[in-house]
């Protein structure tokens, strides 16, 4: 399998993910905060919708099987002793308040359904009187690594309780054949910097977006920028973002339906300018430029005219409510068909304004069950899916994919 993505819009054709356990669940509200949930899910609902949502993408996806779980990978991957040894001896300094290591034989010597076990929810019956927090935020799978072009951006965490999701996703990159192709092409972040993937949006297979938000550091950003410049993209736009918890990642307030099109929340991207930067490489030198808007740089740099739809719509407060349930974050299965949040009902309104036929998850999948899925010509899907419980974590349709392949846009 040849992982490839190439926009935000290309017909999706591979993505990992990870259907929520027990580890949401071990949740204490008191440590919710620390653990970056603003509620507590209730385990057996947010299951459930995600599992609709999932079903969602293997109507479309040619191959049923290519709706990967990331547990599944994991398993694949440290069922190898050298892959248990490589993500147990990062770990050890990655926790420096704990008395992991003086645990690390004892880690080493668990099967790898046991290890996986006390990654995901800090438990494992082979470790009794041994206790982590939980990794609830596993759910979010964009966020660990970006597929762009025929390479891979690891990505770093900014908050210490994502820590073991980050190093899972490094340790399968490096020993998962699912990512052989890739692995001669992966950007790595400096242990000082941080570098989410929700912050990552591949406009095309020559411009990437990189949001300056509260999980990516400047350093960061610019790591990945001159790394990436180095590898066939020709401008890095970097787009300082509001710093916080309401806009935690660029993807929050900005995505792609179409290659024409975006769902942005509009008092952090439409309403905003001077705040888009675009870096280049020159010959041999990389040149930044100041730019005015993210909408006209883009329209530059993809040389075509781009329409901006507002998450909940010309309304102040609508667009603020949704934007809080993740109305501004969809994710593309096919150029125009996306997925998000049923409860965003004035955002799909303004979709369907633009043109969207808006379909719930049940019309949607009946529709294309038993045929392959090829829309007509022009035509625009907005597909619903309920997320009561999984919008308590704050992330959407988008945060909780990582596309891995993606056939290439035609425009």
């Amino acid at each position: 399998m040849k992982l490839l993505v190439q926009s935000e819009t290309g017909l999706l054709e591979a993505v990992i993910v990870h259907t929520p356990g027990r580890e949401v669940s071990l949740v204490n509200p008191e440590l919710r905060e620390q653990l970056l949930f603003d509620d507590i899910i209730f385990e057996a609902d947010a299951r459930q919708e995600h599992l609709d949502m999932i079903e969602i993408f293997r109507t479309v996806l040619p191959n049923r099987d290519y709706v990967i779980e990331i547990c599944d990978l994991a398993l694949e991957t440290l069922a190898q002793k050298e892959a248990r040894t490589f993500f147990i001896d990062e770990l050890i300094p990655s926790l420096p308040g704990s008395n992991i290591r003086l645990l690390r034989q004892q880690l080493l010597e668990l099967n790898a359904a046991s290890l996986l076990d006390f990654i995901v929810t800090g438990t494992t019956s082979e470790l009794p009187h041994v206790s982590l927090d939980p990794a609830p935020n596993l759910l979010f799978t964009r966020d660990l690594a970006a597929v762009v072009n025929d390479g891979i951006i690891l990505s770093r965490a900014a908050k210490p309780a994502r820590v073991r999701e980050f190093l899972l996703m490094e340790t399968i990159t490096r020993f998962h054949p699912l990512f052989h192709s890739l692995r001669d092409n992966i950007v790595h972040i400096g242990r000082q910097d941080s570098v989410e993937g929700g912050d990552i949006l591949v406009a095309s297979s020559e411009v990437v977006l990189i949001g300056m938000s509260e999980r990516t550091t400047f350093s960061g950003l610019i790591t990945i920028t001159d790394q990436l410049l180095q590898h066939g993209v020709s401008h890095v736009i970097a787009v300082d973002i509001p710093k916080q918890r309401s806009s935690m990642h660029l993807d929050t307030i900005f995505t792609f339906a179409s290659p024409t099109e975006c769902v942005v929340f509009p008092p952090a991207i439409s309403d905003r300018s001077d705040n888009v930067s675009v870096f280049s490489r020159v010959d041999d030198s990389i040149v930044v430029e100041r730019k005015k808007t993210l909408k006209s740089t883009l329209e530059e740099l993809l040389n075509r005219s781009l329409t901006f739809i507002n998450c909940g719509g010309d309304n102040l407060t609508n667009q603020f409510r949704e934007q809080w349930t993740d109305g501004a974050n969809v994710v593309a299965l096919a150029p125009g068909v996306i997925v998000g949040y049923d409860r965003n009902t004035n955002t799909f309104e303004a979709l369907a304004r633009h043109g969207y036929k808006v379909m719930n998850q049940q019309e949607f999948i009946k529709q294309w069950r038993d045929k392959p899925f090829q829309p007509l010509q022009n035509e625009k899907i907005a597909v619903t899916f309920q997320g009561n419980e999984l919008c308590r974590g704050r992330g959407g349709a988008r945060c909780m994919t990582m596309p891995v392949i993606r056939r290439l846009d035609t425009i």
